[in-house]
């Protein structure tokens, strides 16, 4: 699949009049076409994460919604989704681990997911608040080669769009590190402080690839 259009978009948070600002992924509608790929700072192999986004949607109980994909040439390697009756959810290569919260909406909500290989340890957090720990894919690692995508979610090689399950509203502040964060720093990125930046996807200073009806806009935090 070509890129009809590639932004290559690096740093957004500038100080402007004592006001913080970052950018901000839009999709405005339901497409099969409209995606972004995020270029990681280093392969996703890994055997623990923290990945991190604020989101708002509209499309609260009418059906599931993609938030993040990282497919290699053969697996859907991580996949973070709003489930069809609002649970959240993230799966490698396989059956998912499935969390009961309450349902995204038109507000901004802060999410982190967070699972090491070694213990099996799941865990969310919404808003700086921490879910029960499930045990899932106990000595499971993820593996490099793929692409990251925001928007759609490939069933096969950056292919296969289903519209019905593309992203439809606003996201930002995608951060993954290769470690399992502690809760108080999740808590404290949640509120606004200053943690260390993801060193797997660093949204400060993230390579977008953009394709089709996404608007990239610049607001205040």
């Amino acid at each position: 699949m070509r890129f009809s259009a590639v932004l290559f978009l690096v740093a957004i948070s500038t100080v402007l009049a004592g006001s913080t600002t970052t950018k901000t992924l839009v999709f405005p509608t339901e497409t099969s076409t409209s995606f972004v790929e995020m270029v990681p700072l280093k392969p996703l192999s890994l055997r623990a994460f923290t990945l991190c986004m604020r989101v708002a949607t509209e499309l609260s109980g009418e059906r599931e919604i993609i938030l993040f994909a990282y497919r290699t040439a053969d697996y859907d390697e991580l996949n973070v989704w709003r489930e069809l009756d609002g649970r959240l959810s993230f799966y490698l290569a396989g059956e998912g681990v499935l969390f009961s919260v309450p349902e995204l909406g038109s507000l901004e909500t802060h999410l982190c997911f967070t699972w090491d290989s070694t213990s099996g340890a799941a865990a969310l957090f919404m808003n700086g608040r921490k879910s029960l720990t499930k045990i899932y894919k106990k000595g499971h690692s993820v593996r490099s080669n793929g692409k990251v995508l925001i928007g759609q979610d490939p069933d096969s090689y950056l292919g296969d769009f289903d519209a019905k399950q593309s992203f439809v509203g606003e996201i930002c502040d995608i951060n993954m590190w290769d470690s399992v964060l502690s809760a108080s720093t999740i808590q404290d990125m949640y509120s606004g402080k200053t943690v260390s930046r993801g060193n797997v996807f660093d949204w400060e200073t993230a390579q977008l690839n953009v394709n089709g009806e996404v608007e990239v806009i610049t607001r205040e935090l």
